[in-house]
């Protein structure tokens, strides 16, 4: 089943623009969109397969992780994870 992901990271610092747009080249190959410009929190939506809400967040997490490293953004404690599966978004 596929899940929709949303992740959040606090880094402490207030990101741009281009950090930013690094993170959404990073992910897009999840069809994940990034957030986070002009604030302390970067964050993204992605999609995954899986069979279940604890492995979707899971696949997400390491991709996020992932995405983050590749766009050279400082590490933060996760402040948000929500998953919403493909049939709970369906039915509303």
């Amino acid at each position: 089943m596929r899940w929709s992901v949303g992740i959040e990271a606090e880094c402490g610092d207030v990101l741009t623009r281009e950090q930013v747009v690094e993170l959404a080249d990073a992910i897009a190959a999840t069809d994940g969109i990034a957030t986070g410009i002009g604030t302390t929190r970067y964050g993204a939506q992605l999609i995954v397969e899986a069979d279940g809400r604890e492995e979707a967040i899971e696949k997400a997490t390491e991709e996020f992780w992932r995405a983050a490293r590749k766009a050279r953004l400082r590490p933060g404690p996760l402040v948000r994870t929500e998953a919403v599966g493909e049939d709970e978004d369906a039915a509303g």
